[in-house]
């Protein structure tokens, strides 16, 4: 599968959200890998161009072009995956700490121009996610308000944040004992192997002399 395509790691930061472009063919599959806490949301915008090879620059794709949008938990569990069109929102929110894989394709084949396509990407994460304008509209907040909520949902994110760190720093302690656990019962079995191996030489030894009736 790894010679079907290409993995982009891209590990971003909880607290800003990116905005990237990437070229892929059309049977191309690019992936990134976003750390996300648990019970966050996503949302990735994204905006796919067709490659034109008359002018030698990019423009809108056809309607007939969309793009497949798989997204897979720490777990490996698939939690989205449908086609979209050639531009869209998609929102996810995540239920497993840790590393989250989106995948992006285009749903047409080689079978047909086999162009490159340029996709613009901005990923946004916890409180990046929401859109304040229409809370506020919606809500009636005034701007105090609506600052207050902010600087809540920061909090909120911040402690998100703090949580997954410490769930990564028990698995690391936990992947570190397991690594010290199995070095020293290496280093047992080889002094137990090297003391049995010794105890046989010198048996062999012993054996050897009397036979030549050297002792």
């Amino acid at each position: 599968m790894l010679l079907r395509y290409s993995i982009l790691f891209a590990l971003l930061a909880v607290q800003f959200s990116n905005a990237l472009y990437f070229h892929i063919g059309e049977t191309e599959r690019k992936c990134f890998i976003e750390e996300i806490p648990d019970e966050t949301t996503v949302i990735v915008n994204y905006k796919v161009e067709l490659y034109d090879p008359r002018s030698g620059g990019f423009m809108p794709s056809s309607p007939g072009i969309g793009m497949h949008v798989e997204v897979k938990d720490p777990d490996d569990k698939t939690i989205l995956s449908r086609v979209y069109s050639s531009e869209g929102r998609i929102s996810f929110t995540s239920h497993t700490p840790g590393e989250h894989v989106i995948c992006m394709y285009s749903n047409s084949t080689a079978w047909f121009s086999g162009s490159q396509l340029r996709v613009h990407l901005d990923i946004q994460v916890g409180e990046h996610a929401i859109d304040y304008a229409n809370v506020a509209q919606k809500e009636k907040l005034t701007e105090l308000q609506l600052r207050i909520r902010q600087l809540l949902d920061q909090v909120d994110q911040i402690t998100k944040e703090q949580n997954y760190q410490r769930y990564r720093e028990e698995r690391f302690r936990q992947t570190s004992d397991s690594t010290n656990t199995r070095v020293l019962w290496w280093s047992i079995a080889q002094t137990i192997v090297l003391v049995i191996m010794g105890l046989w030489q010198m048996k062999h030894l012993k054996s050897f002399f009397e036979a030549k009736k050297l002792v």
